[in-house]
């Protein structure tokens, strides 16, 4: 009961018990443009007419942003520049005016009243046909989310499928998220009732109610990002969970060879809090290992006949893996998605440790789930590590070596301030080789005005001189604090590509770790940043 004006929202949902809402939002930190409350989602594009208003947000980079702002320049228009979203917006808004404008003049050429007009666009109008001719050009990884001023929606995915996009849809709601867990959680739902939304199609839902979804762009390789589920997701997802043990499982070998096979004398921990998923997974293959040897060992004393209480005691007692709560992480701040210019200062004040644990005569290991600039492991953690006077630290990552950026939703665009690549670049040195590094600079810049479609990765001359390990050792040359007075021996493994594939079946998005890049826009990116780098440049790539 009660007086309905369509055009304050407040009086339909006070009066009008079946009208529905469209809620839209997005907690994004920057990977385009600059930190600043502008520069929040959603964006939103205005107009007097319901069905030309759009407002975007989403988690996504598009790497040719350039590119799509000069195709709205060469229309005639005016683009603000600074972020992705603004160009996807303003795409997406000219599209959808095109598509407005024709069903206008269709009905004012029909003599249709024009007070009727924009209800006949508003049930025409087809989102998924404007989203094939916005999205045509786009290269990049996204999920996005729109809201048409007539109460229509939408939510689409990138046809690599390299940004996560879940939905949960009932008879009352239908639900969107990057991550399965928070649908999960907020209906309290079993994972079956959750869904994900296939790469390169878009979801529709209708002001009247009805939802539909199809494909907006042609089908492609699907690639998901590895690194979502190696650190960038939550832990509590069922399959994320198993993937991060699985991950700590597969290091160990290179831990067993890093400690000499000495459990008795090693305290295993991890740092950051996002690595105890895949610590926890590193124990339990550290148990079956040690629990395989007792077996042999004890077999083996049965049929030499030397089997007594003894043998048994020390075998069953002795050399097993110890789990030490060492590091201690503020859980409000995370140092890997920080800016950049505060990031030293925030890492030294982000860690404490546990003391009376770890003995003078320990190996003390450390699980981490990504080692990517390096500046968190010198700045803090080893400095904070090493008070507790190891004879030797073990850092083991369950990402490999971060060689590469990323240009699609992950802000890890600068190359020079990788520690794999500082790594490679000073073996390059050490070898005498500095004229290289020109080498590949100049095959970059011979490439960088073609189109993104005939670049290569030129970078990967760098990194094929030398193995994993050689890389390895240097960054723990690297990364060694100068200013400290502990002088034990600094191991840092990182897990192979391959066992990483393994581990993670269905996220075969590797390109930080191969330089495989799913789309051409991150082959520009990545000889984009070399040139940066080379010119001693700071900022994103794309």
């Amino acid at each position: 009961s009660g007086v309905i004006h369509p055009e304050f929202a407040d009086t339909v949902k006070t009066h009008f018990g079946y009208g529905g809402e469209v809620l839209l939002g997005h907690l994004r930190y920057g990977t385009s443009g600059v930190y600043s409350s502008s520069n929040c989602h959603p964006f939103v594009r205005q107009s007097n007419w319901p069905t030309k208003n759009l407002m975007l947000a989403g988690n996504f980079t598009i790497t040719n942003e350039k590119e799509l702002n000069n195709d709205l320049i060469n229309r005639g228009q005016h683009p603000i520049f600074g972020t992705d979203t603004q160009a996807v917006l303003e795409e997406v808004g000219f599209h959808l005016d095109e598509a407005h404008d024709a069903i206008y003049h269709q009905m004012r050429d029909q003599k249709v009243k024009g007070r009727e007009i924009p209800k006949i666009i508003s049930q025409d109008l087809d989102p998924i046909r404007i989203l094939k001719k916005a999205a045509a050009d786009w290269d990049g990884g996204y999920a996005i989310a729109g809201l048409i001023g007539n109460g229509d929606s939408f939510v689409m995915r990138d046809p690599q499928g390299i940004r996560p996009c879940f939905y949960f849809q009932n008879d009352e709601v239908v639900a969107f998220a990057s991550e399965r867990v928070a649908l999960m959680t907020i209906f309290d739902q079993p994972i079956e009732n959750v869904c994900e939304l296939d790469p390169g199609t878009a979801m529709v839902i209708k002001s009247d109610g009805e939802i539909y979804s199809d494909r907006f762009t042609a089908e492609r390789p699907v690639t998901p990002c590895s690194f979502e589920r190696i650190y960038f997701s939550r832990g509590n997802d069922a399959d994320i969970y198993r993937e991060r043990k699985a991950l700590g499982g597969a290091l160990l070998e290179q831990v067993v060879e890093c400690i000499d096979n000495d459990l008795a004398n090693s305290v295993f921990s991890f740092v950051p809090n996002t690595a105890e998923t895949a610590y926890y997974g590193l124990l339990e293959a550290l148990r079956l290992h040690r629990r395989t040897e007792v077996k042999d060992e004890l077999l083996k004393a049965q049929a030499n006949g030397t089997l007594d209480e003894k043998l048994i005691d020390e075998l069953i007692m002795g050399n097993w893996p110890r789990g030490e709560k060492i590091t201690h992480k503020d859980v409000k701040l995370r140092t890997f998605i920080a800016q950049e210019k505060g990031r030293a200062k925030l890492v030294s004040h982000v860690y404490d440790i546990t003391y009376g644990v770890v003995k003078p005569n320990d190996s003390l290991v450390c699980i981490d789930d990504s080692i990517v600039r390096g500046t968190t492991l010198e700045k803090s953690i080893l400095k904070i590590l090493s008070r507790t006077n190891p004879r030797k630290i073990v850092v083991a990552s369950t990402a490999p070596q971060i060689r590469y950026p990323d240009c699609y939703g992950i802000d890890m665009s600068e190359l020079g301030k990788f520690i794999a690549f500082k790594a490679a670049v000073a073996l390059v040195k050490d070898d005498g080789q500095a004229e290289l590094l020109k080498e590949v600079y100049r095959d970059c810049l011979a490439q960088v005005d073609l189109p993104a479609v005939e670049q290569v990765n030129n970078v990967k001359r760098l990194y094929d001189r030398y193995t994993d390990e050689q890389i390895s050792k240097k960054i723990a040359e690297l990364v060694y604090p100068k200013d400290i007075t502990w002088q034990g021996e600094l191991n840092i493994v990182f897990l192979p590509v391959a066992k990483m594939r393994v581990a993670l079946p269905d996220n075969n998005g590797d390109w930080y770790f191969t330089g495989n890049y799913p789309t051409p826009g991150g082959y520009a990116a990545l000889n984009q940043a070399y040139i940066n780098y080379f010119e001693n440049k700071d900022g994103r790539a794309y």
